[in-house]
This record gives structure tokens, C-alpha cells and sequence, in this order.
């Protein structure tokens, strides 16, 4: 389950590991265990340069246990998943501006993601999600599953959070 962020004035939060911080009502920062239940929500390393930006999704291990990669390309204002998997643990990359939500034991969290800024979730089985592009242009996801596609969708059940 994500970490409910505390209630700090000016959204600045002390006492947090080294490398976290706040977006939204969520604690960000590196997946200290890789077997939490919940979803995680980490930032992701990029490269920038006056040509663009460049990020890796997954590094070498993780990229192995994976079983499916697609690219999302979302037009502005229009939402992606709205779903929930049964077995298959899905890790996305997605770029900002998106707005996350997340649906976990009947908890609702969202995730402002800003312009720019570019955050990884894990999302492992039972974990309702979808996203919504709330920029000007089309917005990117690379996501990843442990699972092989499926087109009957018999993993995937359709649950309308956002």
C-alpha cells in the first residue's frame, strides 16, 4: 500500500529516508523492499540535454522477469487502465503531466504527476489503476508485466476508478 503522507506545513516532510519526498498524498522514493504488497511509487533516474531526455524503466534484473512491454501514447485528457490485474505485477514509467490513481483495499490514492517529471510504478496484483492525461499533448507510458499478453484479457478485470 502506498505511505499516507504525513501532515506537514508546506508539504515539506522531515524524518524521510534520503532520496524521498512528497507528490501529492504519497511518500516518494527508492523501493526499499522489493516484496511489499502495495504499489510503489519510485522517481526515475533520467538524462537530460538540450536534445531531449533519456530514461531507463527497468534495469538488468528486472528487466528479466518480465513477459510483456508496450508503449502508451495517451491523447490529453483521455484516461488509460481503469483496470485491475489478478496475477500479473505491472511496473509503469509514465512522463508528466498525468494524474494516477490508485484504488487498494478500498483506498483511493492520487498521484499528480508534474510536467516533466518522471515517476515508475509497481503495481502488483489486486491494485485497481488507471491514469489520465492532463497535459497538452500526448502523454507516455512504457509499461512492462510479468505476464505474457493475453488478448481474451483473462487476467485483466475492468473496474472504473477515474
Amino acid at each position: 500500500m502506498l505511505k499516507q503522507a504525513p501532515k506537514l506545513p508546506g508539504s515539506r516532510a522531515s524524518g524521510l529516508p534520503g532520496g524521498t519526498r512528497l507528490v501529492g498524498d504519497c511518500i516518494i522514493g527508492a523501493m526499499t523492499n522489493p516484496n511489499l504488497r502495495g504499489a510503489t511509487v519510485q522517481p526515475v533516474k533520467t538524462h537530460r540535454d538540450t536534445r531531449g531526455t533519456l530514461f531507463e524503466p527497468l534495469n538488468d534484473a528486472e528487466l528479466s522477469a518480465q513477459k510483456n512491454v508496450h508503449v502508451v501514447l495517451t491523447q490529453p485528457d483521455e484516461v488509460r487502465g481503469n483496470h485491475v490485474h489478478g496475477t500479473a505485477v505491472e511496473t509503469t514509467t509514465v512522463v508528466g503531466p498525468c494524474l494516477v490513481r490508485l484504488k487498494e483495499a478500498g483506498t483511493i490514492r492520487n498521484i499528480d504527476v508534474p510536467a516533466g517529471e518522471i515517476l515508475r510504478l509497481t503495481i502488483p496484483p489486486g491494485v485497481v489503476h488507471a491514469f489520465r492525461n492532463t497535459g497538452n499533448s500526448a502523454m507516455v507510458m512504457v509499461s512492462f508485466s510479468t505476464n505474457l499478453h493475453d488478448p481474451s484479457g483473462a487476467d485483466t478485470q475492468r473496474e472504473q476508478i477515474l
